[in-house]
């Protein structure tokens, strides 16, 4: 049985491993502003970022400000993102975000946890990339399916509930490893460890590391 300070360790030997195969990861998500880097990321939820992209590309070119969004008219926002799924939710909560943005924040991004958690559709994994990538604040990881799938397929984690799992890597992982550590998980997920095709660990950067080889 790993003990925590063995597992910590390992997990130390990940980051360091994806961190040298990965070099650039980041997010892929494109924006020219805070405002429309949120809006990427809600409409990320059960999407790609390829299609995010897709979408993105003309609807930012129409909408750029907090104002732009808190105009926009529900049905055509719809329609305009009616691709990236679950249109309905993400255009309301889009639309009321940023009306909360522009009417008590002064069009300007929140920049804490508990004020960007107060936005609607707004979770922790939302918060942590935005947070991360606007501002360089770091209050958590951001977990995603990647993460999530990753982080369990290597014994990091048992849990199935992304709070959880936060949790576990939280502990695991040094703070100013956090942000960085999403995207290395994300690009390892891509690479290696996808949902229907997984290359053995041992075949790869993390050669040794994982339980399960």
């Amino acid at each position: 049985m790993e003990s925590f300070s063995e597992k910590k360790n390992r997990a130390q030997k990940i980051y360091n491993r994806l961190n040298k195969a990965y070099p650039n990861a980041k997010i892929v998500l494109n924006y020219e502003n805070d405002i429309q880097l949120l809006v990427a990321v809600i409409l990320s939820a059960q999407c790609t970022d390829k299609k995010v992209n897709e979408i993105t590309e003309k609807l930012f070119k129409k909408y750029k400000t907090a104002d732009d969004f808190a105009k926009a008219e529900l049905k055509i926002f719809e329609n305009e993102i009616r691709s990236a799924g679950f249109y309905h939710n993400k255009a309301k909560n889009i639309i009321a975000s940023t009306k909360i943005i522009r009417d008590k924040f002064g069009e300007k991004l929140p920049g804490s946890m508990e004020e960007m958690l107060s936005l609607p559709g707004v979770a922790r994994k939302t918060a942590n990339v935005v947070l991360g990538n606007a501002y360089g604040i770091f209050e958590g990881i951001a977990v995603d399916t990647h993460v999530k799938r990753v982080s369990r397929h290597l014994g990091l984690t048992d849990e199935e509930n992304p709070v959880k799992i936060e949790e576990d890597l939280m502990r695991l992982f040094d703070k100013r490893k956090w942000f960085r550590l999403t995207y290395l998980f994300i690009e390892y997920g891509r690479n290696a460890h996808t949902a229907k095709r997984s290359v053995p660990c041992g075949n790869g950067p993390l050669k040794g590391l994982c339980p399960k080889d």
